[in-house]
This record gives structure tokens, C-alpha cells and sequence, in this order.
């Protein structure tokens, strides 16, 4: 039996190079199949070019809230908001925000519903080690999400931290983030593989992969273009840590 194997992207950020990485070591896998879970634009450079990007080489992608905030009709309110809103023009912008807000499939018997930060909608936002409330929540089928099942594995990014934790007969995957990793500075995305034509019980698996990139290429882009904000970008982007925490641990860039 022939499984199917399904690459999971999420939060690339503008992050071109990072995206290119991971796009090319999932294509030397043999995977053809790739999603998007949302936040392709925002906090980096080249927000347009990713989106392309997206639009070519992933058969779907879901909205994240990002695409809510900066592709909105008219510029947000802010120097770095406004710079991501225009970098992408209006043609692009009308595209993500007709983006779904879940997606789900069917892998050896199972629902594995994708989401950008839950099924709550694209900003209510869950962390790791969820308590058991909010845990079974992510399962359950919302307005959002529309009519249907529950869920048996859950997928989401949003807080690019990659996780797995299963409690019983359920599954909850974050994969971690491609162009803006801040559980360390190695971008990560997930391979799914199970049988689209099962009904019953199949094999089914959850792989995480690591691919490192040049951070600083990426950086220079970022000034180059005399991106707002690059200061943080570039710190995160060579720590892994969020930039609310920069001033407090005393990080600078170089």
C-alpha cells in the first residue's frame, strides 16, 4: 500500500530564503503535495514574493492573522503594518484575504482538520500544553469551521513552537514555523503520511523536520530594503526568541 505523504508549511513570515530551504527539501523528498497554514506575509522583507511562492507550489492555504491585519482594504494603522500592507499590492492582498479559515482531510480513517491558530478563528491563540479544556476544544467543529465532524488530529502554527501531544484517540500537531521559528532558530514543518482512501484504520504518521538556512542573507535583505523594524527581525531570526522578551534579556542586534 502506497501512502500519501502531505508537507505542512506555516508562518513564513516574508522570510523568502527560508521558504525556498524548506520548499526545496520538501521537493527532495518526493513530496508534490504541500499546505500552507496561514501567516505568509507580515514581520519580514518580501511578503509579495512568498505569497507567489504560496500561490505556486501549495495545492491550499489557510488564513492566518496575519493576512487579516495586513491585507486588509485599507493600510493598518503603524509604520511596519502600512510597509507589509504596500509591499504587497492590492491584487495579492484581495487573494489572501479570500483565503478559508480551516481545511480538513481525510488520512487513514481519520479527520485531521487544519486550522491557523484554532477553530475559534485566526487570532484566539493556544499554546503548548493546552489544558484539557482547551485541548478538547481544538477537536470540536465551530462557526468557524463550519458544520461537521469532530476532528481526530488537529494541526495548527500561530505560535511557532512545534509540538505533539496526543491524549487518547486524539492527535494535536503545531508545526512550528518556517520563516520565524521562535522555539530556536532552525525553521520546522510537518509531513503527514496516511492512506486518502482508507476508512478504517491505516497507518498513519507525524514527522517534524528541521532545515537551517542562511539567517543572515535574509537579514541583509531586510536592510537592504530599509524594512521597519528590521532590527527586531534580525535579532529573532538569530535567537529564536520572541522580540517582547529583547529588551528584558538585554538582546541587541550585531
Amino acid at each position: 500500500m502506497a501512502l500519501t505523504r502531505i508537507a505542512l508549511v506555516s508562518d513564513v513570515h516574508g522570510n523568502l530564503t527560508a521558504y525556498e530551504v524548506v520548499l526545496a527539501d520538501i521537493a527532495s523528498r518526493g513530496i508534490t503535495r504541500v499546505i500552507n497554514l496561514g501567516d505568509v506575509v507580515g514581520k519580514g522583507p518580501r511578503g509579495a514574493a512568498c505569497t507567489d511562492l504560496t500561490r505556486e507550489r501549495c495545492e491550499a492555504t489557510v488564513r492566518g492573522n496575519w493576512e487579516v491585519f495586513v491585507a486588509s482594504p485599507e493600510a493598518p494603522e503603524g509604520e511596519g503594518p502600512a510597509w507589509w500592507h504596500g509591499e504587497l499590492g492590492a491584487e495579492r492582498r484581495d487573494w489572501l484575504l479570500g483565503l478559508p479559515g480551516s481545511l480538513d482531510l481525510r488520512l487513514s480513517g481519520r479527520i485531521v482538520r487544519l486550522v491557523h491558530a484554532s477553530p475559534i478563528d485566526e487570532f484566539t491563540r493556544v499554546h503548548r500544553d493546552p489544558d484539557p479544556e482547551t485541548f478538547a476544544m481544538m477537536f470540536e467543529p465551530t462557526p468557524f469551521t463550519g458544520d461537521g465532524p469532530s476532528a481526530d488530529v488537529l494541526v495548527y502554527g500561530d505560535i511557532h513552537d512545534a509540538f505533539l501531544e496526543v491524549q487518547g484517540e486524539r492527535t494535536l500537531v503545531n508545526v512550528g514555523s518556517v520563516g520565524n521559528p521562535l522555539d530556536g532558530p532552525v525553521p520546522s514543518y510537518v509531513i503527514l503520511e496516511g492512506d486518502d482512501g482508507a476508512d478504517g484504520a491505516a497507518p498513519f504518521g507525524v514527522q517534524f523536520v528541521r532545515v537551517p538556512y542562511d539567517v543572515e542573507a535574509e537579514i541583509a535583505v531586510a536592510h537592504e530594503r530599509v524594512m521597519p523594524a528590521a532590527e527586531a527581525w534580525e535579532i529573532e531570526l538569530r535567537t529564536g526568541i520572541y522580540r517582547g522578551r529583547h529588551a528584558a534579556l538585554g538582546l541587541t542586534a550585531a
